[in-house]
């Protein structure tokens, strides 16, 4: 079995629509893998699925060898919160907040030790390439940087998998590359499994395959022959 399998994923709603008509897809762990499909798709539902933020109406997902459908809502819970990390489009940062303090939000429920957050967020900010904003707000700071630690808040309690729902889709051509760089390095170098929806081809280029679907249907499963080069340094 896959680190993540989903078989037959279906999302229906009260009115009648269906966000996902039969999905099936598997991601091994260390994959990097982008979701690739136009607005109204179903890209951002299978996301949600995939990260436990919502459940399907019909199929089967399995998450790290366990089927969500057989999970109690505190095992539910725990996967998403220990196991896995968010990055999206909106960045979702307290604005009045430094750098330092947003990217150890995720600690302050965890049960780890208070003494151990500022060496694992000084970690994840450094891994972004960031430790000089670390006193920065993070109201001061230009778009791609907010992403950076953003980035960083959802590497802090080190998930097995990273989920990006449209990170570049507010920032610039140069800005969002040198985000993909930083996701390729995280994969490259780090290991770490990247399930990213896109609707933009020179980003999903980044990944190591992609999957295309459009109203709700997988209609593409492909390898990347040739992945972008990730020029950015990242320690």
């Amino acid at each position: 079995m896959a680190f993540l399998e989903a078989k037959n994923l279906t999302k229906r709603y009260s009115d009648g629509t269906e966000a996902l008509r039969g999905a099936s897809l598997s991601v091994e762990e260390g994959e990097f893998l982008a979701v690739m499909g136009p607005s109204g798709s179903g890209k951002s539902t299978l996301l949600h699925i995939l990260g436990f933020l919502d459940r399907q109406t019909g199929g089967e997902y399995s998450f790290n060898h366990r089927q969500f459908s057989e999970m109690t809502d505190d095992e539910v819970a725990y996967a998403r919160n220990e196991e896995m990390g968010f990055v999206f489009q909106m960045f979702n940062l307290l604005p009045k907040t430094s750098v330092l303090d947003n990217v150890k939000l995720p600690l302050v429920y965890s049960g780890i030790p208070k003494a151990m957050w500022d060496n694992m967020a000084l970690s994840a900010i450094e891994s972004v390439g960031l430790s000089h904003r670390l006193n920065s707000l993070s109201s001061t700071l230009s778009g791609g940087e907010k992403q950076r630690v953003a980035i960083a808040r959802a590497l802090v309690r080190k998930p097995k998998i990273i989920f990006a729902d449209e990170p570049t889709g507010n920032l610039d051509t140069k800005s969002g590359q040198s985000i993909m760089e930083i996701f390729e390095k995280l994969n490259k170098d780090l290991g770490h499994t990247i399930v990213l929806i896109t609707h933009e081809t020179t980003t999903a280029e980044h990944a190591e395959r992609i999957i295309h679907i459009k109203d709700g249907l997988i209609e593409k499963d492909e390898k990347v022959m040739t992945r972008r080069s990730a020029s950015l340094f990242i320690k």
